[in-house]
């Protein structure tokens, strides 16, 4: 899972030639631009300017494990998106746990994303996350986040360390953050909500889950959710990891508004 991520790349420069009128003869020359290669399939992941500097995927994974291991922390998911374009890494931390509902506990995890395409700084963010399966999520509560360009000043990853250690901290206090969730009864309205959410496709699929649980609070409801996105999404899909890291908020949202009615 994880080697799978940590495939090898190059930086190719862009040249054109130039005729020299007075000679004939060609020259290159630059043009402020480079192809991110992979080595392994000479796969070209994207066209970026000199600015650009390249993280790799290793010099992430060879930060942050050091930390982790320090946590006991476990890899959940290694994920490479558009053929390597995108990554995103989770680790969670089983060590510590917050009891939030009868048979649902919150632990701490670490979520890493780094891209070679431009459309993703290096982020990391911590919080606390709702253990739902092996396949885990990517909802809860953030205690914080860092991105980190790819600039030509290099990226600086040491404050990744202290966002760790910032997750582990808290997390004993996370417990107040869902108890609106399991306290608060569900306005049978918020279910179309839920479903709008969902690609069309997914409907049928979490009308059935709807109608054998029966949800009465948020926390039924977010379970329903969570349910679908782990165990009926394709990982591999950018809009799974998207409307993952939406689901959360909008859940909460919706029980805040019915706790004030």
């Amino acid at each position: 899972m994880l080697e799978s991520t940590l495939f090898p790349i190059k930086e190719v420069p862009v040249m054109y030639d130039v005729v020299r009128t007075s000679t004939g003869k060609t020259h290159d020359v630059k043009t402020g631009y480079k192809l991110i290669v992979r080595e392994d399939n000479d796969k070209v992941l994207s066209c970026m300017t000199d600015e650009y500097q390249v993280v790799t995927n290793k010099e992430l994974v060879d930060t942050a494990v050091p930390i982790l291991h320090k946590h006991k922390a476990e890899l959940k998911e290694a994920v490479s998106l558009s053929e390597g374009q995108k990554t995103i890494y989770k680790w969670i931390i089983p060590g510590i746990k917050v009891k939030v509902a009868e048979g649902d506990e919150l632990n701490p995890e670490i979520i890493m994303k780094n891209s070679y395409d431009g459309t993703l700084q290096v982020h990391i963010l911590a919080g606390a996350f709702r253990i739902v399966c092996s396949n885990g999520m990517i909802i809860g509560v953030k205690f914080g986040q860092n991105n980190f360009k790819h600039s030509v000043n290099n990226v600086n990853l040491k404050n990744l360390d202290e966002q760790i250690e910032k997750t582990i901290d808290h997390t004993t206090n996370m417990a107040e953050n869902f108890e609106i969730l399991s306290d608060t009864k569900m306005n049978e309205t918020d279910i179309f909500k839920l479903v709008k959410l969902f690609p069309s496709q997914m409907s049928e699929f979490l009308v059935q889950y709807l109608i054998a649980h029966k949800p009465k609070t948020y926390w039924d409801l977010l379970n329903c959710g969570t349910y679908l996105a782990s165990h009926r999404m394709k990982r591999h899909y950018q809009s799974t990891h998207k409307l993952e890291s939406e689901l959360f908020s909008n859940v909460s949202k919706w029980a805040e508004t019915a706790a004030k009615a």
